[in-house]
């Protein structure tokens, strides 16, 4: 009888018809690829990419059965590279995890060392995925805006897909940095929500969209953050004021939009690609500084729902079906 170590996992699967099941499976550390990190997940979180993997979409998860969480959080267990010391807490986020290698949806990850960061101090591992990699994009964006040279008296910043996991803690960064904020949702009925985070004003996301094939429209807003893509972008630039800039990080409405030059040249409109996934390591370890400091939340607990690893096939639909509101943290150990 093998004493080998089992650890519990999500475990995406294909059927002969050609249809994608989701379950919690017992897996063993040889089932992981040879890897020098060996990590014990103590928490993920829950990104959209993740669900587009559990669904069978193969232009994320080539191959099947498979195990997404693109981000996690956990402890040492052995790393043959000699980065990191056993029981030294770590994060990782982005590169191949959750994709085609088995992520962070399961309690054991095999990973190379150069995948990982050192957790901040000042934040547990539980933070750091209420963060997540929503949180680290929303970071990474807002970032961006003010090496274009945003500042809170430009005027408000647009956030759209703002009661999803990106939108939700950009507007509660902005805020907390002092922007005004006009958060775009396609449900009205969470404003309170969305003006508990920060948002001055809450529009339906239909209203981008409103100044329909016009090349461009009247300057609403300074600087804008897009988790959307499609018409939603291409309108959000249109509307966009002189020398503002607008950061892409999403395709939920789509991935191919169509404009003509005008904002760019006409009013030098910036339009900037956020990559939370390949960006080099250094930038990873200093955008975590931030989020540790002056972009750490108060009452982080407020900002994500805490499930364990048995409800994600449940929450994983919640992103298919439109129905994600906030942030959502994974007990995967719970």
């Amino acid at each position: 009888m093998s004493n080998e170590k089992t650890f519990k996992a999500l475990v995406v699967e294909e059927t002969n018809d050609g249809k994608f099941k989701k379950s919690i499976q017992e897996r063993k550390v040889s089932d992981l690829p040879e890897n020098d990190l060996l990590i014990e997940v103590h928490y993920s979180s829950l990104n959209f990419k993740d669900a587009m993997s559990a669904s069978g979409n193969k232009r994320i998860t080539r191959e099947y059965p498979h195990t997404p969480g693109i981000d996690a959080a956990g402890v040492v267990v052995s790393d043959k590279s000699g980065t990191f010391s056993a029981g030294q807490e770590v994060l990782v986020f982005g590169y191949d995890l959750g994709m085609d290698t088995a992520g962070g949806l399961g309690q054991i990850i095999s990973i190379p060392a150069d995948w990982a960061i050192a957790c901040p101090k000042s934040l547990t591992l539980k933070e750091a995925m209420i963060y997540g990699t929503g949180g680290l994009t929303a970071a990474l964006s807002v970032q961006k805006l003010e090496k274009m040279g945003a500042k809170p008296e430009d005027g408000p910043v647009a956030v759209t897909g703002a009661t999803g996991g990106v939108g939700s803690i950009s507007i509660a960064i902005l805020s907390q940095l002092g922007y005004e904020v006009i958060a775009f949702s396609g449900k009205p009925e969470q404003s309170d929500y969305l003006k508990d985070l920060g948002a001055s004003e809450v529009r339906h996301r239909d209203t981008i969209n409103e100044i329909g094939s016009k090349p461009i429209g009247r300057e609403l807003w300074a600087n804008a953050i897009d988790t959307l893509g499609g018409d939603y972008l291409a309108n959000l630039l249109k509307q966009t004021k002189a020398g503002g800039a607008v950061t892409s990080c999403g395709l939920a409405g789509g991935a191919e939009f169509s404009m003509t030059v005008m904002p760019f040249i006409t009013r030098a409109v910036s339009l900037l690609g956020i990559d939370s996934v390949y960006i080099p390591l250094d930038d990873k370890k200093a955008i975590w500084e931030r989020v540790s400091t002056d972009m750490k939340l108060p009452d982080l607990e407020s900002y994500a729902e805490e499930i364990i690893l048995e409800q994600t096939p449940e929450y994983l639909d919640r992103f298919i079906s439109s129905k994600v509101v906030g942030r959502y943290v994974v007990n995967v150990r719970g």
